[in-house]
């Protein structure tokens, strides 16, 4: 299969600004492999997310502290092979940005240059502002992270919904306008209360992409093996399930798996044949031999 023939212009960093000032919702999914990046990109979806969710989608980490940089630039590879228009995003995983901004600059680089991505996302708001900033400064385009940062799990006490009272939600405000004007081309806003997320999302000037966080934001994004039923541990309050794929991946295998064990499959037309002439050359040299 070759790579993803989507001819349409290409999403830049710009398009989420024009985007926002046009009133007009952005899309975003996650994808970890080529097919399915291929498939969200020739679906016109405006971003691809390599997010380190992949440490529990594909990995099967019970979080996403495990993933490693490796990890993510080797999933970043397939997907960059896969799209051709959706702007790429990778993800950097836990420990790669908070050591120093020197750090957090080098392994942001890696993604460009080692994996094809077109930004880098990170969590965290003034805390983590000094890398933003310098990562920014090389000319590396970041898209920020606040409210549920599942890298912070164990500092939160879980995966809990964040912004909840005023003094949080006020903390969130002022994160969202220091990484607005840091230089970010947008924020995820992740398990956050819909009023709190549409006042944010009113009060800067960059997009925010929700998950979690209601229609007021200026765009959304799921994960997309929750959007397809193919992830059956949980499913997340704010998932919409478009499809039950897993349901029908788990009847196909037992199909097969019926089929090969009473003789259905295969038949006749799932073989290859070889001609009489040299079926019969064959056994004659075989019994010579």
């Amino acid at each position: 299969m070759s790579k993803s023939p989507n001819t349409e212009r290409k999403v830049t960093t710009a398009v989420f600004r024009l985007k926002k000032e046009r009133g007009e919702p952005l899309t975003m999914l996650t994808a970890y492999d080529y097919l399915t990046a291929r498939a969200v990109d020739q679906a016109g979806i405006d971003s691809i997310l390599v997010g380190d969710s992949l440490g529990m989608v594909m990995l099967g980490y019970e979080n996403t502290l495990p993933v490693t940089m490796e990890d993510m630039l080797h999933h970043c590879q397939a997907v960059s092979r896969g799209a051709s228009r959706a702007l790429l995003i990778g993800d950097m995983p836990f420990m790669s940005y908070q050591i120093s901004p020197a750090e957090a600059v080098r392994n942001a680089g890696r993604f460009l240059q080692d994996a094809g991505m077109d930004a880098v996302k990170l969590e965290g708001g003034e805390e983590r502002l000094e890398a933003v900033e310098a990562i920014i400064d090389c000319g590396i385009p970041v898209l920020g992270h606040l409210g549920l940062t599942p890298q912070s799990v164990h500092q939160l006490g879980g995966f809990k919904t964040q912004g909840t009272n005023a003094d949080a939600a006020r903390k969130l405000l002022a994160d969202a306008k220091l990484l607005d004007q840091a230089g970010c081309f947008g924020i995820v806003l992740e398990s956050v209360p819909d009023r709190v997320a549409e006042y944010v999302s009113s009060q800067i000037s960059i997009p925010t992409i929700g998950i979690g966080a209601g229609a007021g934001c200026d765009g959304q994004v799921l994960v997309t093996h929750d959007l397809l039923g193919l992830f059956d541990k949980f499913r997340p309050k704010f998932v919409k399930q478009y499809a039950l794929l897993y349901k029908e991946i788990d009847a196909a295998l037992g199909s097969y798996k019926a089929e090969v064990e009473s003789g259905e499959f295969p038949k006749a037309e799932h073989s290859f044949s070889i001609s009489d002439e040299e079926w019969a050359l064959f056994l004659h040299q075989a019994s010579e031999s």
